[in-house]
């Protein structure tokens, strides 16, 4: 079969499409046919060598590599003792994350049978394979966890807050693709959403249920906003304690990428600050299914490329300003 690897670490210029063996299934396992395989931040930490990470906390990683997570294709072959999928079904899934073993960006890939999800019939395969990590990391921060495992960036077990009609919530960065999900699945829960992104996105959120919209290139939110109730970072970085004051009293902020907080200062605001690790879960993508399957949520594909041109799919993320998700296609 084909796949993308790499051999060492490196640009989108190391990325190759080379012939690699199908893989073989184990125990709790399906092959599955892929049609299409999402790109997320993950898969170019891991091309660059985990550079994102202390050098004390990097994995050592053994060459080559075939990166990717999220995917969406047709069941091959399945496990003896698997249940729930059988040869013909249509699935999606982010496979074995946290991790670098989920070999997505190749033409067949053993999955766990337990990462997986029948696809919603109310969406393509493009689009099934952009939504696995963005909505699960939207849906663990927001809906349900899922699990107890600790932050690794805290040490604590993230709470979601429950989102009840007439709170208020800001998503930053609301156009990619955590942030669009979360807007819709905050606006699912009944929240007023302030959507902030450039203003070339405004119509795409509007359609998508924001209710208030903030070109942050024109407007400062923190000169516009107060009294809210939930924020959603997805952009992080240093300045992202600059969203603390839009927080009411008792509000709670969620990054999504690294980013540091005085607790001195969090604490005489009285905000609470938390943040995941995003883990696979087939049984929450199947009940997020549900949603895409009802109309209630949508994915925003940002642009597709085919398999081979993984390198300048990778440089389209590089360059950042996204517009819900970039796939990969491997069967048109």
């Amino acid at each position: 079969m084909k796949a993308i690897q790499f051999h060492e670490a490196g640009g989108p210029e190391v990325l190759q499409y080379d012939e690699v063996p199908v893989p073989e299934i184990g125990p709790g396992e399906v092959l599955v046919r892929v049609h299409a395989a999402g790109i997320n931040p993950p898969d170019w930490y891991l091309r660059e060598g985990m550079k994102v990470m202390p050098a004390e906390m990097r994995p050592a990683l053994e060459f080559p590599l075939i990166p990717g997570t999220d995917m969406s294709g047709v069941v091959q072959a399945v496990a003896p003792g698997v249940l729930g999928f059988a040869v013909g079904d249509e699935v999606f899934g982010m496979l074995r994350f946290p991790g670098f073993d989920g070999r997505t960006y190749a033409e067949y890939v053993a999955a766990p049978a337990s990462d997986l999800a029948h696809k919603p019939a109310g969406i393509d395969h493009v689009q099934a394979a952009g939504a696995p990590m963005a909505v699960l990391t939207a849906w663990q921060y927001l809906v349900d966890l899922g699990h107890d495992v600790p932050s690794p960036f805290t040490g604590q077990v993230h709470q979601p807050v429950p989102i009840t009609p007439g709170m208020t919530v800001l998503v930053n960065g609301a156009a990619g693709g955590v942030g669009h999900f979360a807007v819709q699945l905050a606006k699912w829960k009944g929240a007023h959403v302030i959507a902030v992104a450039s203003g070339r996105h405004e119509q795409f959120l509007r359609k998508l249920g924001a209710d208030e919209f903030i070109d942050y290139t024109r407007t400062q939110a923190a000169d516009v906003v107060s009294g809210v109730d939930l924020v959603i970072d997805t952009v992080g970085g240093p300045d992202s304690s600059r969203f603390l004051t839009v927080l009411k009293r008792g509000g709670t902020m969620l990054p999504v990428f690294f980013a540091e907080y005085d607790p001195e200062e969090t604490a005489s605001l009285g905000i609470t600050v938390s943040n995941i690790q995003v883990r696979s879960n087939g049984p929450q993508l199947a009940e997020i299914g549900r949603l895409f399957d009802e109309g209630k949520l949508q994915v925003g594909v940002d642009s597709t490329y085919p398999l081979p041109e993984a390198g300048n799919a990778h440089t389209r993320a590089a360059q950042g300003h996204l517009q819900g998700k970039i796939v990969l296609t491997v069967v048109s």
